[in-house]
């Protein structure tokens, strides 16, 4: 295998990483792990701002590659709010996280990277996460009022409205949800390897088949034999007819001569 040669930087190492970050941003940091791979911080979240402006400034993570969100509704701060971060001159990517709930605004990093308005909206729009100082916080990929926020677990799968374009009135139009059927579920298990539920239908082959019929009885034999019927006698076959030879074509009767004119009989 040849070895490839090129001017990029290779990825850094995790090692040493996480316990130099973690000691850097102090009592800022709630919890830390290297986790498939990857380090993930979670700060405080009243000191979001502050800890990636530390980041950036101090440890070269130049660039806000995305802000995502999670949504656990078993918690009581229900929303993860996941900042990446990509070090250009290491090569290197970190995650960092608050909590939140719906009612904790996180305050906007729009100060330290301004595309974080943009990736502030959609988390916004997709799990309704307020981000506080944020000064253009509207949706940005769901319609014009649009209610909810499709992201959440608790928002049905089907949504609650659907559109179509109306010929007659010449727009789209908004309409309740019809299913034509039912919403499925599906486990997309291998057919090959089965399944760990009963399929409808599996359930005949638990119980033992039931038992056979019992013969029908022999019928008993007749008193008396009858007697064989008489066949009746065959006919005789016709007598080939005598072939007859055919008859010779009658000869035309000769015409006798004409007497001649003047000639006395």
């Amino acid at each position: 295998m040849s070895t490839v040669l090129h001017s990029a930087p290779r990825f850094a190492s995790n090692d040493g990483v996480l316990a130099k970050l973690t000691k850097a941003l102090g009592k800022k940091v709630v919890a830390a792990k290297e986790e498939h791979g990857e380090i993930v911080i979670t700060v405080a979240r009243g000191e979001i701002e502050n800890a990636l402006r530390q980041l950036r400034d101090e440890h070269e993570y130049q660039q806000l590659m995305e802000i995502a969100g999670a949504d656990y509704p078993q918690r009581g701060e229900r929303f993860d709010v996941v900042y990446m971060l990509l070090s250009v001159t290491k090569n290197h990517r970190i995650m960092v996280k608050v909590t939140a709930a719906e009612d904790t605004p996180v305050p906007t990093v729009t100060t330290l990277w301004p595309v974080a308005g943009w990736l502030e909206r959609e988390v916004f729009d997709m799990y309704g996460v307020i981000f506080e100082g944020n000064a253009d916080l509207r949706r940005i990929l769901t319609d014009y009022g649009f209610e909810g926020h499709p992201f959440r677990k608790d928002f049905p799968l089907t949504g609650y409205v659907e559109l179509r374009y109306s010929e007659e009135d010449k727009r789209v139009v908004y309409e309740p949800v019809k299913l034509a059927q039912d919403l499925r579920q599906f486990d997309f298990m291998s057919p090959w390897e089965g399944s760990d539920y009963v399929l409808p239908g599996d359930e005949k082959a638990a119980t033992p088949p039931p038992p056979p019929p019992a013969p029908a009885p022999a019928p008993a034999p007749a008193a008396e034999a009858k007697a064989p019927a008489k066949k009746a006698p065959a006919k005789k076959a016709a007598a080939p007819k005598k072939a007859t030879a055919p008859k010779a074509a009658a000869k035309p009767a000769a015409k006798k001569p004409a007497k001649p004119k003047g000639d006395k009989a």
